[in-house]
């Protein structure tokens, strides 16, 4: 069998078909913001030929692999030699590999299929998994020696250092979003020598290359999270925290206040809170799917296709939407979740950023407290920074705690229109807590003067009791707040003591209001006229 036969049946069995280059290469239209990032990396590349590695950092969506499959195409033009691009996922091989036909570049994907590598091929760019390029270096199926330069997609992920060993003589290019590893014990100075700082965020958005976000943030109490061996919080304690009907209803409110009739993608920390949030929107009477790795392929795709193609859908997931997947339709993404990684969060809104000719703006809607840990999406950061002391930098993230005490409950505007007829409707934890200390009394005070002022607004602002107690339901977030207050004044921050001290407030808060209506009730009767004497 020939060289070029061989190839092909490796090729068949691959299902690619690279060998079928475009005739003509025509090449993709490059942005100025992309050309000037080329020529500075190669700049890089000429005065250091040899083990110098660099790492350049662009937001997601600015076009990353049409920067790399450029570089790729330009690198076998004027040095002759071959280039590796590693990924971690199948999907961002696919797409890479189609990319690079597109620039015409020959390429050749090498997957676990591929059991042989026939030497010399007509190939000069390969597409490869970390993991399934490990092991055929391993079994010597084929060798690096001739690579002079190797590409890391989504290099945050650190999973190529096992490379190493095979590949001691080209230069490593790493590309991501955010130059911060997800392994904090490998930090990514370690494996580069040099951070190239794109074009950021607010800058694309201001070129037109961006949609521009508009957040909203609602408050979550996080102290009942865990953090797990990865860093990040445990699935277990995310969905003991997000399956309870309080914080679903507060999704299905915040979707409706915000986000109606948007297509909208919903990513969660658990497949059971996907499946419970997929049932409380189905029950709401709302279009959505549920998406998570247990779906087939065939599944998977019939579920994004509906979802392309329903303008309202919602698409609930678990992560697995973060990266490999493009949909600029979205306009809406909503993080019912908390994270710990400053690069899922940037994975997750990045999801909606995509620009259409009748789309420049999109809604994030964050209940897990990502925008007080990490800032606005488009905020500057100082990539450099977190490049050189990325210990120094996740040291300075607030944690769950001091989220907690700096955080201000400030009511809604069409929430506060529902007590307008109240002059005044604060309440100040603390400074009540110092009163009731100056005054010698117990610190219980606090909530009863609290609830006090609650029932006084409720009646001032309704007709009736069923009116005051709807008026009640609405105050479950300054509840819950003033709680988290009165218990932080105590030093007594159990989240066992805290839930049951907010469930028992709206539970006084309802019988006050109750008790007060029958009291009133009975003051009426009181004072009907006596039909016998005939009194008024």
């Amino acid at each position: 069998m020939t060289t070029f036969a061989a190839l092909q049946i490796l090729y068949s069995l691959s299902d690619q078909n690279p060998i079928e280059a475009p005739e003509q290469y025509f090449g993709k239209q490059l942005y100025a913001y992309q050309e000037k990032a080329i020529e500075e990396i190669f700049k890089r590349l000429k005065d250091h030929p040899v083990r110098h590695n660099l790492l350049y950092q662009l937001p997601t969506g600015g076009g990353k692999t049409v920067i790399f499959s450029e570089i790729a195409r330009r690198y076998i033009a004027e040095t002759g030699k071959k280039v590796m691009i590693l990924t971690h996922r199948v999907e961002l091989c696919g797409q890479t590999h189609q990319m690079l036909n597109e620039f015409g570049v020959t390429n050749m994907v090498i997957s676990r299929e591929v059991k042989e590598l026939p030497v010399p091929n007509p190939f000069m760019c390969f597409v490869a998994m970390v993991e399934t390029l490990n092991n055929r270096l391993r079994d010597k199926i084929l060798d690096l020696d001739n690579i002079g330069l190797m590409i890391v997609d989504e290099a945050h992920y650190n999973s190529f250092g096992k490379l190493f060993k095979f590949y001691e003589k080209g230069v490593i290019l790493g590309v991501t979003a955010t130059p911060l590893s997800s392994n904090i014990n490998l930090p990514m100075k370690d494996n580069y020598d040099e951070l190239i700082v794109g074009e950021s965020i607010s800058s694309l958005i201001k070129m037109g290359f961006l949609a521009k976000a508009t957040t909203y943030s609602y408050h979550v109490g996080l102290t009942s999270l865990k953090v797990g061996m990865n860093g990040d919080y445990t699935v277990s304690s995310s969905e003991r925290l997000y399956n309870n009907h309080a914080m679903q209803d507060k999704l299905l409110s915040a979707y409706k206040e915000q986000s109606l009739g948007k297509k909208t993608l919903i990513f969660n920390n658990g497949i059971a809170t996907s499946q419970y949030v997929y049932a409380t929107f189905h029950e709401a009477g709302f279009k959505i799917k549920h998406l998570d790795n247990t779906h087939t392929p065939k599944e998977r795709k019939e579920i994004l296709q509906w979802f392309r193609e329903k303008p309202d859908a919602i698409l609930t997931s678990v992560s697995i939407l973060t990266t490999g997947f493009d949909e600029p339709t979205v306009e809406s993404i909503i993080l019912n979740r908390a994270t710990k990684s400053l690069t899922l969060y940037f994975q997750m809104i990045g999801r909606g950023s995509r620009v259409l000719p009748n789309k420049t703006e999109f809604t994030v809607i964050d209940l897990g407290n990502n925008m007080s840990r990490f800032g606005l999406w488009d905020a500057d950061v100082d990539w450099h920074r977190i490049f050189r002391a990325p210990e120094a930098y996740l040291a300075g993230i607030w944690s769950d705690e001091e989220i907690e005490r700096h955080y201000k409950y400030v009511m809604p505007e069409e929430m506060r229109a529902k007590f307008s007829k109240s002059a005044n409707i604060d309440f100040d934890v603390k400074a009540e807590h110092q009163r009731a200390m100056k005054e010698g009394l117990r610190p219980k005070v606090v909530m009863e003067r609290s609830i006090a002022q609650h029932i006084q607004i409720c009646q001032e602002n309704s007709e009736d009791l069923e009116g005051a107690v709807a008026l009640a339901d609405l105050l479950r977030e300054e509840i819950e707040y003033r709680v988290r207050v009165f218990t932080h004044c105590l030093s007594k921050t159990s989240e066992s003591y805290v839930k049951w001290l907010q469930d028992d407030y709206k539970r006084k808060l309802k019988a006050s209001l109750l008790r007060n209506s029958e009291h009133h009730m009975d003051e009426n009767a009181d004072n009907e006229p006596d039909e016998e004497s005939g009194d008024f």
